[in-house]
């Protein structure tokens, strides 16, 4: 199913990520998407996506079923849907468009079924009533309640660019109150104790704030360097 020359132009369906343990998804979902974004460089979280799922505690973590649409069109999104496993997050690159919604509470329906964790668009939703009673999450750039069309080309499981972030089959994806973030697979191992050693510390610093023992030399020793006469 993966060799793209057995497809037609603009269609394709490729092979899903490499499983992902259990274990390392559940460690990184109680992990804040801030930390892991301060972990990986400050530079390599969404950009534009709004939670259409009205629940600010619902965290989504799984790993991405990616698709690729012509924007407006969303042919290939239902056969992701017919393909994800429970805990996929469907992660769509619609190009940005926000003429016509790429998915609604049908399939919503259809998402909440086959247990699927959530879904992030890189386009528009629409039913919004249905993807505010939450349950399962939803990214967005936008909405509008003009309807999709049917016709293709699309893919399944490529790579794909979406809000910012490249995204690859398999990788994970996470995303809480503060928005959605992306992790490749192969970082998976390495990412994790520096972001759950990231949170340690920023505990520490937390209780540091809150007894009024803060360090001011945290701050004024960068400022110094910078040449400021404090």
């Amino acid at each position: 199913m993966s060799n793209r020359s057995d497809w037609p132009a603009g269609y394709f369906i490729g092979e899903r990520g490499a499983k992902i343990d259990t274990a390392i998804i559940e460690a990184f979902r109680k992990l804040p998407a801030a930390n892991i974004g301060d972990c990986m460089g400050r530079s390599n979280a969404a950009l534009g996506l709004k939670p259409y799922h009205n629940d600010p505690e619902l965290v989504l973590c799984g790993p991405a079923l990616t698709v690729k649409v012509r924007p407006g069109d969303n042919l290939m999104i239902h056969k992701a849907i017919e393909l994800a496993q429970p805990g996929d997050v469907i992660v769509i690159d619609g190009s940005g468009d926000l003429t016509q919604a790429l998915i609604g509470g049908l399939m919503r329906t259809s998402a909440q079924t086959k247990k699927i964790a959530g879904f992030v668009v890189n386009g528009a939703v629409r039913d919004l009533n249905e993807w505010a009673e939450g349950g399962i999450s939803c990214w967005a750039v936008g909405n509008t309640l003009r309807g999709p069309s049917k016709d293709g080309p699309g893919e399944v499981n490529t790579t794909i660019s979406c809000a910012g972030m490249i995204v690859a089959p398999g990788d994970l994806i996470v995303a809480d109150a503060d928005g959605v973030i992306v992790i490749p697979q192969d970082q998976l191992d390495t990412v994790l104790p520096r972001v759950q050693q990231h949170a340690q510390r920023e505990e520490k610093i937390r209780a540091s704030n809150q007894s009024g023992t803060a360090d001011p030399e945290r701050f004024n020793s960068i400022l110094r360097a910078k040449g400021c006469p404090l």
